[in-house]
């Protein structure tokens, strides 16, 4: 399948072309002259945690908000990374309650102290206040002579994420019922994949021909290809040919009757995909349901990644399913494997067989 490339570079839908593509009567005139589905220029699929640019904002609490926000605008891409600078500058200003433009040094170190001994935010979150600040008061403002940059240190917890074993996993699908969320959950595993890279694939992101599924700007804004079973694009299809909409593979239930000819009717003209909301209470339900201590989605993509390397994949195999830039991170999944933990306690008693007693 090809993907499809007529997107709305301001990520927002063209309710004129969608109307009129809905209303389209005859399958030849929802079709180009290759056969293909003829789509809205806007008819973009809009996944993960979308968050509003803040330029867009309708007005902003001073003046030199507005000019941070067109700082980030031309240092940063993603809207969601302006927004979370943002964001932490909005709350350096409410503590201090003033424009942050007349924040002095010492008042800034009053914040970091306070988020850190009082509120005692995680270090990852301390870092990407204190990026932010830097961007505000040394990026835009030219403070190059402030310390406290310089003099915040965190360190990260060295903690390992939760991973679920092969039956508990196929126990959590088969206590899913609905198929609209069950598929979803089981492609997630099957390939690794991120909750917000699952909802937004298309009908176009599937080479059934060659088992590919193809990633289209994940994280970091980066394309990769991972392989995918016949058994899960046979899945996928049955499950497309339930609401047959045009794009988007899971496509948003909305609101209204449930019997199963109106959800396949909204879910054939729905304009977004499924909400990552959805999935998210799912599992939190789920894991009660199942008496499973922690499991989130994003535990499903730990747990395929932990299972293949247990089946003896490499970790540069690994590291490229999941779209990580360092083997680094990959690494860590050596220290979840079954097979590593067995392979250490027969080392250590093949060392201590031998030694006198």
């Amino acid at each position: 399948m090809q993907n499809n490339n007529s997107t709305n570079p301001d990520n927002q839908p063209n309710q004129n072309s969608t109307r009129a593509y809905r209303q389209a009567k005859t399958p030849a005139e929802r079709t180009d002259e290759a056969g293909y589905q003829k789509l809205p220029h806007a008819y973009r699929p809009l996944a993960g945690r979308a968050q509003r640019d803040p330029l867009d904002y309708d007005s902003h609490p001073y003046p030199s908000m507005r000019c941070f926000a067109e700082f980030l605008a031309l240092k940063f891409d993603a809207p969601r990374t302006r927004h979370s600078y943002y964001r932490q500058m909005r709350l350096v200003h409410e503590f201090c309650g003033c424009d942050p433009a007349e924040i002095t040094e010492q008042r800034l170190r009053d914040y970091i102290l306070h988020v850190k001994t009082v509120k005692r935010w995680k270090p990852k979150t301390i870092r990407q206040s204190a990026a932010a600040a830097k961007l505000f008061f040394v990026g835009m403002l030219e403070h190059t002579e402030w310390k406290i940059f310089s003099q915040i240190r965190t360190k990260d917890e060295e903690t390992h994420p939760a991973v679920l074993t092969r039956a508990e996993v196929i126990r959590l699908l088969g206590h899913i019922r609905l198929r609209r969320y069950r598929i979803p959950i089981k492609l997630i595993y099957c390939c690794g994949l991120r909750l917000s890279e699952c909802l937004a694939l298309t009908i176009h992101d599937i080479d059934a021909a060659n088992g590919k599924l193809w990633i289209r700007m994940g994280k970091g804004r980066k394309d990769r290809m991972v392989p995918i079973s016949q058994t899960m694009i046979k899945d996928l299809r049955r499950y497309w040919k339930i609401h047959r909409h045009p794009l988007l593979l899971f496509p948003n239930v909305g609101r209204g009757p449930c019997p199963p000819a109106d959800v396949a009717r909204r879910m054939r003209e729905a304009i977004r995909p499924m909400p990552v909301s959805s999935l998210q209470r799912l599992m939190v339900a789920a894991r009660k349901e199942l008496n499973i201590p922690v499991c989130t989605v994003h535990t499903l993509r730990h747990s395929f990644a932990t299972h293949l390397v247990e089946a003896g994949a490499s970790l540069h195999t690994v590291q490229a399913l999941l779209g990580h830039c360092h083997i680094d991170t990959t690494m860590i999944y050596l220290h979840l494997t079954h097979r590593s933990e067995q392979d250490s306690r027969a080392l250590v008693e093949r060392l201590c067989r031998e030694l006198p007693r």
